[in-house]
């Protein structure tokens, strides 16, 4: 599976996709990056005058890269009715993230049993600096009822 067959699985439309390019991905993590363009419509709010990146956004990105494509390359093998949603997350955000910023996710699976996936996520910027840190948890879920 190639990583734009994964990308093109991915359940998000165009307007809620925060994946541009899927660098790697393995039985062990995922990595890609992420460009938030300036014209994002949540930048016109978050903040007036001086917009923001949102941290929902933020770690929505995490969960695309590091959770749900890497589910979609555990499950290739495994029935093609179930994706991977997210359930959980503890995330530390350390910087903020601005319009036109380029990203990347870096993912660490820690386990993946008994329908649950949990990673070690993180997203630094192009400098190489550290933006957020933490750990998310997906499921299993049907496509037919999801």
């Amino acid at each position: 599976m190639t990583t734009q067959e994964i990308i093109d699985q991915l359940p998000y439309g165009k307007s809620f996709l925060f994946v541009d390019e899927l660098l790697h991905v393995d039985e062990n993590g995922a990595k890609g990056i992420y460009t938030y363009r300036k014209d994002l419509p949540f930048y016109e709010s978050h903040f007036k005058n001086h917009p923001l990146t949102p941290a929902v956004i933020l770690t929505e990105t995490m969960a695309q890269i590091g959770l749900v494509c890497l589910g979609i390359y555990l499950l290739k093998d495994i029935d093609q009715n179930v994706s991977i949603a997210m359930t959980s997350n503890v995330i530390d955000f350390l910087k903020p993230v601005y319009p036109g910023e380029q990203v990347t996710v870096t993912s660490e699976k820690l386990y993946f049993r008994f329908n649950k996936l949990n990673c070690k996520v993180k997203m630094e910027n192009e400098a190489g600096e550290m933006i957020c840190k933490g750990n998310i948890s997906g499921m299993l879920i049907s496509k037919e009822n999801g």
